[in-house]
């Protein structure tokens, strides 16, 4: 269909067009491998969407009581996650929107000096599928450009705001030469990326929404969203994917905000994931890149290969 044709509900949509709407992004090979980096069992990769003001902006707000809602992020948040994954020796991953890295300069340089990993999580936390091609490669190419002027470190690795994968995201990743994504969630392993039916070489770090923090603790002062389930309740969650993870011998992909997890309430819920994991003895805390190189390097061949 192209732009003379009349829009078509979706019910009338020929086959042609459902399929390549369905084929343009998919899950190829599954990367997980017979065993994770020293023997581990496991593999742990915790991660943090420093959001802060960027949550506020994307959408034309000015309100001041958001923002400094955002702004707790980097001024308590992401203090308390540093000191409580140096606590335990664990490294992660921060994915930063470049605008909050230019709001908060020192801040990226704290997280990259104490050895995690900064990825792109786009310029203002826009929403890539209401992009033109332009915008959104102009975009994801500046976020890059800024992140590694402020780190001295080239991100490898994107997860695209809001986990809004456009249809031209890929493209402009492989383009950029990124090794990784973590947006999409068509598995619990990691797994190569297709386009239109072909192999990349992008490894896929897959996430969920149920192991999101934001879920859990989202609120809107003046809507109906308000956080429903306890921290006791939201740990009970995370808990049970991480013990299915170490059970099939896969990965545990975890996505917190310091905004919403770095409360003094809610901060003990990684603490005590992080504490029950070193307690089992074989699992692997690693960056998201470390483990999507990992993945790629030790996958399981298929049968006929």
């Amino acid at each position: 269909m192209d732009a003379s044709t009349p829009a078509l509900e979706p019910w009338q949509w020929p086959e042609e067009h459902w399929r390549s709407l369905v084929n343009r992004v998919r899950a190829g090979r599954s990367l997980r491998p017979t065993v994770w980096k020293d023997g581990a069992r496991c593999a742990v990769a915790l991660s943090f969407d420093s959001d802060h003001e960027t949550n506020e902006l994307r959408d034309g707000g000015e309100s001041i009581g958001k923002l400094a809602w955002g702004e707790y992020g980097s001024r308590a948040g992401v203090p308390r996650i540093l000191k409580l994954l140096e606590k335990h020796d664990v490294r992660a991953t921060f994915f930063v929107p470049a605008v909050s890295a230019l709001l908060h300069p020192d801040e990226q340089r704290a997280v990259v000096a104490a050895g995690h990993e900064i990825g792109i999580h786009g310029w203002i936390h826009e929403r890539n599928a209401v992009l033109p091609y332009e915008a959104e490669r102009e975009l994801m190419l500046r976020s890059a450009d800024t992140l590694e002027g402020i780190t001295g470190t080239r991100a490898v690795g994107m997860r695209t705001p809001s986990w809004d994968f456009s249809p031209h995201t890929l493209p402009i990743l492989l383009e950029m030469g990124l090794r990784y994504d973590s947006s999409l969630m068509a598995d619990v392993d990691c797994y190569e990326l297709l386009l239109e039916g072909e192999p990349t070489g992008v490894v896929e770090l897959p996430v969920e929404w149920i192991r999101d923090d934001a879920v859990y603790f989202a609120m809107e002062r003046f809507g109906g969203l308000r956080p429903q389930m306890p921290p006791q309740a939201v740990f009970d969650v995370f808990r049970r994917e991480m013990e299915g993870a170490y059970e099939e011998g896969g990965i545990f992909q975890l996505t917190m905000h310091p905004h919403r997890i770095g409360y003094r309430s809610r901060l003990w819920i990684l603490d005590e994931l992080i504490r029950m994991a070193k307690e089992w003895g074989d699992v692997w805390f690693a960056t998201h890149a470390e483990v999507a190189a990992w993945a790629w390097g030790h996958a399981v061949e298929p049968e006929g290969r």
